[in-house]
């Protein structure tokens, strides 16, 4: 009699032998379950992809350092130069040294195009790519897209080594993956683990996120490159690690190829431009008491807090109170998989909502707008404003001293001569609400700012050290 655990092991060992079809003959009939022939997966996955990856170095020049961080001057606290102010002394300037960066990114064509991380090419004035064979050329920044963290760049050749983008949603929890980058500039280096989790949210690493999370060791450095399966395709680009020390503690983060390859085509297809579908609700989870004070059976859907003036969900008659319960009849079973989706559809795409309203059920139609016309209108905005603000990071917290409580969006850059330069705003304010609108992260702000009330005057909530104050500032 054979017994159950033989028969998985049998079972178990069939599936990865299926997966080793490179096997020459000889080896066919060893038992793929071999130290030997198991390392052949890992190995040929290290053929076909190192070849195509990149180590990508990226120049920034900062100017002058007061200008980049005014408070550096213990004499300059408010934002002038002392000596220069009271004395007739002329400013002397001190230039710092151009910022030099780096990460990793992969060859997804032929005739040059390469993903990365958006991060990796962020405000960079030089990109430099190191190919496998030590050649160096210069690159061209195609575009990218911060919400998601992806961007294209690109150089001249041809008949380069490339990587297909897999299916990522055919990925399972306990599959091998191996990872493959230039951590702390050690090129072309593959680490191996499995997929941890799928469908990571809420992480605040960017505005969209579905991550897959692995062990497979990310260190500093690993940043664009990809995760693959074991037939050498990409189901991920790896993007964020967890740490305390800063590095690899077997908690990584890649955004899935699905998502990636969305955003790759419109870069390219599109001269870098990003559009997303838009339907103009803010929602919260339907928990509990929630359920309870709504009179349902059981906590399901998405709760419509509020909707946006003007906006597609507002033109198709949606309203607060609603509960999203269905979406092209599939379940909203989270915040963050709805926004995503909703995200990857394209602008004008037809929406069907099975929608709760006070215990009646409702089929509504909804004409997905696009998400760039909000974002071009907050940016224009923020233009006119003069600054420019990131989510906080752990970085922000630990050098600006904020408790782990604290939400908002940090000004990395004051424009000079600005709106937001002349009120007094400075690089390392820390904005709390915007037109008495709390803020936890740059969607927010850009939601806010964009929002259509009286334009001639934005009013700002602003932490900085232990002071909190009201900025009313006027744009130009």
């Amino acid at each position: 009699m054979i017994s159950s655990r033989w028969l998985s092991s049998i079972c178990a060992c069939s599936l990865l032998c299926s997966s080793l079809s490179f096997a020459k003959e000889s080896e066919k009939d060893t038992c793929c379950c071999s130290p030997a022939l198991i390392s052949k997966a890992f190995t040929n996955v290290a053929k076909r992809a190192i070849p195509a990856v990149v180590f990508i170095k990226t120049q920034m020049s900062m100017g002058d350092e007061e200008e980049q961080n005014p408070y550096q001057n213990p004499f300059d606290q408010f934002g002038e130069d002392f000596f220069q102010r009271f004395f007739g002394a002329p400013r002397s300037p001190n230039p710092r040294p151009p910022q030099i960066s780096q990460g990793s990114g992969f060859f997804v064509s032929a005739d040059g195009y390469i993903m990365t991380n958006a991060h990796v090419v962020k405000g960079a004035d030089r990109i430099t790519v190191v190919l496998d064979d030590e050649r160096e050329l210069d690159a061209t920044l195609v575009g990218s897209d911060p919400h998601t963290d992806i961007a294209i760049i690109k150089v001249e050749g041809k008949d380069l080594p490339f990587l297909d983008l897999g299916n990522s949603d055919a990925m399972e929890i306990g599959e091998w993956v191996v990872a493959i980058g230039s951590p702390f500039q050690l090129e072309a280096s593959l680490t191996v683990g499995v997929v941890s989790a799928k469908g990571r949210q809420n992480l605040r690493i960017t505005d969209l996120e579905d991550f897959i999370q692995t062990d497979a060791a990310i260190n500093p450095g690993n940043s664009g490159g990809p995760l693959l399966n074991l037939n050498s395709e990409v189901i991920g680009i790896n993007t964020a690690i967890v740490s305390r020390s800063g590095g690899y503690m077997g908690i990584g983060f890649a955004i899935p190829s699905n998502m990636a390859r969305n955003i790759m085509n419109q870069i390219i297809n599109n001269g870098g431009v990003v559009t997303r579908g838009f339907l103009g609700v803010s929602m919260q989870p339907v928990d509990k008491d929630i359920a309870e004070a709504f009179n349902l059976d059981k906590p399901e859907g998405a709760l419509v807090s509020e909707v946006v003036k003007d906006s597609p969900a507002d033109k198709a008659g949606l309203k607060q109170g609603d509960i999203i319960l269905e979406y092209n009849k599939i379940p909203v079973k989270s915040l963050g998989s709805f926004r995503n989706d909703i995200s990857m559809m394209a602008p004008g795409t037809v929406l069907q909502l099975k929608v709760n309203r006070k215990g009646k059920i409702l089929t509504i139609p909804v004409t997905l707008g696009s998400a760039s016309d909000t974002l071009s209108s907050a940016i224009g905005i923020a233009q006119k404003l003069g600054v420019e603000v990131e989510d906080i990071t752990p970085d922000h917290r630990k050098q600006l001293n904020l408790a782990s409580t604290d939400e908002g969006v940090v000004i990395t850059k004051v424009k000079p001569g600005s709106p937001a330069a002349m009120a007094g705003l400075r690089p390392g304010f820390v904005i709390l609400a915007l037109n008495h609108k709390k803020i936890a992260n740059v969607s927010e702000f850009n939601e806010a700012i964009s929002d259509k009330g009286n334009q001639n005057r934005v009013l700002i909530l602003v932490k900085h050290g232990s002071m909190t104050r009201f900025y009313s500032i006027r744009l130009s």
